[in-house]
């Protein structure tokens, strides 16, 4: 965004804004998380330990949980160095400050909370198999219909009756609204409902192992 050249470049577009950043984080997202929950449950499971901690004076609610706000620490220290771009736009703005900084919060934190999405999903994905890379395709796969798949259902002719209610289903329309710098009460709920029930999912796994 800063040294190759092309519409993505922040210096050639003329405008202070970092749209390109929060266009391209999410497809980051899409491989780096993944990568960092694949272990959660699947390396457990392979090395015998999952049945080691399970026998912990910890419920396993607690210990999805724990996995999960482990896997949200990790985006959000990633996130972080961001906040060097911010500084470095609003400074190099005319005037300095000519930043639209409500749209940047929002899309801050619609960013953290499409992260925690993905991480939800990538742990369900590592609960459903001993196999690291089979934990990672999935999720990958899960992650992708999640942020684009339900717009692209919603083009197909058979669903275009409805098709606004199909785009609500996915991550992106409601990343986008919070990207505008309005926190909707239904963007939330939505981020949250997804994360507890891809949790939910995770716990059924892991206690079915149990059955």
């Amino acid at each position: 965004m800063w040294i190759f050249p092309g519409e993505m470049n922040i210096l050639e577009a003329g405008y202070s804004q970092m749209n390109a950043f929060f266009y391209l984080a999410p497809w980051v997202f899409l491989f780096l998380i993944p990568a960092i929950t694949m272990k959660s449950f699947s390396d457990e499971k392979k090395s015998g330990t999952l049945e080691l901690i399970i026998t912990k004076p910890l419920s396993e609610l607690q210990i999805i949980t724990a996995k999960f706000l482990a896997g949200l620490l990790l985006v959000v220290i990633s996130v972080l160095p961001a906040f060097i771009y911010v500084y470095s736009i609003y400074q190099l703005g005319n005037p300095i400050g000519n930043l639209d900084m409500g749209a940047t919060w929002g899309s801050f934190f619609g960013l953290l909370f499409l992260g925690g999405a993905y991480v939800s999903i990538g742990i369900f994905a590592s609960s459903v198999t001993e196999n690291q890379i089979i934990a990672f395709i999935l999720a990958v796969f899960l992650c992708f219909f999640f942020f684009v798949g339900f717009d692209s259902i919603s083009s197909l002719t058979l669903f275009q009756s409805f098709d606004t209610l199909i785009i609500k289903l996915g991550i992106n329309e409601h990343y986008i609204s919070m990207s505008r710098g309005v926190l909707d009460s239904r963007d939330l709920i939505y981020f949250i409902s997804l994360i507890v029930v891809f949790l939910f999912l995770t716990k059924t796994v892991i206690s079915s192992r149990k059955w």
